[in-house]
């Protein structure tokens, strides 16, 4: 068979097969079809089928095949960062400073010195750590991927809920953005080469430069050139960032923050990000599937994600109730608000896929990553449902 023919086997097996199993198996509460695509594309990998069915993984997942879908994939993350970052709520935040800045600070500082105790005990063992990484950066890597709160998927969380224009929804999405913004600059500082550094400072110098004169341009544009020049402003950022050492997906994410989604209509920009995730995501799902391995064996893998999760959903819960004292929110606010933030599929992912790429962290590492961040998103909606409904029948 050609190139093509085999290619569009693995398209239809990639969006058939999770499809199926989520509306057959009724799974939208517990497991959205997003999450459900996330853990396909594991079992689509090298550890489960390829294991399982060498020779069809080996004939279906062939060296042109997973070129062309690893492209898309890296279009498809690029443009969902790309609108994570114009989705951003940083003039809400600022409105709101003392509250966001003491929530968003806690429900990330807490999940982050939690990652770190489980990473300094990872540091113990072989073949956790990546080879081109020091042990701070494994450590800083491992605790802000429990700390990530995936924005977009909190919104599409929210929608489900019927919260997200009320006032509750509009504050997770405060602390959320401004979460973010911190998580993309650790990730610029973990990244940062000192030997690359004169590149990386002349990127960002001219990146700053350059969104002043953009913003400006967008300003004067119509409506109906915004999105393509936001798409030509979105390569080029990601080329420079690329060029630089920083990765392109950091980039990707400079370029949206800088963007104000009052430039487009609401509802088309919730369409893009419906599309993107549609069309172009689930790729995405099975080319990071694809990249899971298991050699230090099944039972080390799932023992450091359980640890990871824990440290994870411990540390943001703690953080939120510690916020809610502070403030002094009403019974109920901070079991919610929690338990919404805890979403980290995509966002996270894209995050560990960077460390991978940069040799920060190794592919089982990223494996045991992978299944943490599935388990805590899974389990946002189911907790997060009983506590709206205690919270709405005070």
């Amino acid at each position: 068979m050609s190139t093509s023919e085999i290619f569009l086997i693995a398209m239809a097996i990639i969006f058939s097969i999770p499809y199926l199993i989520w509306r057959l198996g009724r799974t939208e509460f517990y497991a959205p079809l997003v999450v459900v695509q996330i853990i396909m594309g594991i079992v689509l990998g090298p550890g489960i089928l390829g294991a399982a069915y060498p020779d069809y993984y080996a004939f279906v997942f062939n060296p042109p095949v997973v070129q062309a879908l690893n492209g898309i994939a890296w279009w498809a993350a690029m443009s969902f960062v790309w609108i994570a970052g114009i989705e951003l709520d940083l003039l809400g935040a600022w409105k709101h400073r003392r509250e966001s800045a003491i929530t968003a600070g806690l429900a990330l500082g807490t999940p982050l010195l939690a990652g770190c105790v489980v990473a300094l005990g990872m540091l113990k063992f072989p073949g956790w750590i990546g080879p081109r990484a020091a042990a701070w950066q494994f450590t800083m890597g491992i605790g802000m991927a429990c700390a990530v709160t995936a924005l977009p998927i909190l919104i599409l969380f929210l929608e489900k809920l019927a919260i997200l224009r009320r006032p509750i929804g509009q504050r997770l999405l405060r602390y959320a953005s401004l979460d973010d913004v911190a998580i993309w600059g650790v990730l610029a500082l973990i990244l940062m080469d000192w030997q690359r550094i004169a590149k990386q400072l002349a990127f960002l110098a001219g990146f700053a430069i350059a969104a002043w004169g953009y913003r400006r341009l967008m300003e004067r544009l119509p409506a109906r050139d915004r999105w393509y020049v936001g798409l030509i402003w979105l390569v080029l950022c990601g080329l420079g960032a690329d060029w630089s050492g920083l990765h392109f997906m950091v980039g990707a994410f400079l370029s949206g923050a800088v963007m104000e989604s009052r430039w487009f209509d609401q509802k088309e920009l919730d369409t893009l990000r419906h599309n993107v995730l549609l069309i172009m995501m689930p790729v995405f799902f099975l080319s990071t599937g694809l990249r899971t391995a298991w050699a230090i064996g099944g039972s080390a893998v799932f023992l450091v994600a359980a640890a990871l999760l824990v440290a994870a959903i411990g540390g943001k819960l703690l953080g939120i109730r510690l916020a809610g004292r502070i403030l002094r929110w009403q019974p109920g606010e901070s079991s919610l608000i929690g338990w919404l933030l805890q979403t980290k599929a995509l966002i996270m992912i894209i995050f560990v896929n960077i460390l991978l790429d940069k040799g920060i962290i190794t592919n089982t590492t990223f494996t045991a990553l992978l299944l943490m961040a599935v388990g805590s998103t899974m389990l946002a909606v189911p907790l997060a449902t009983p506590a709206l409904k205690r919270l709405g029948d005070s």
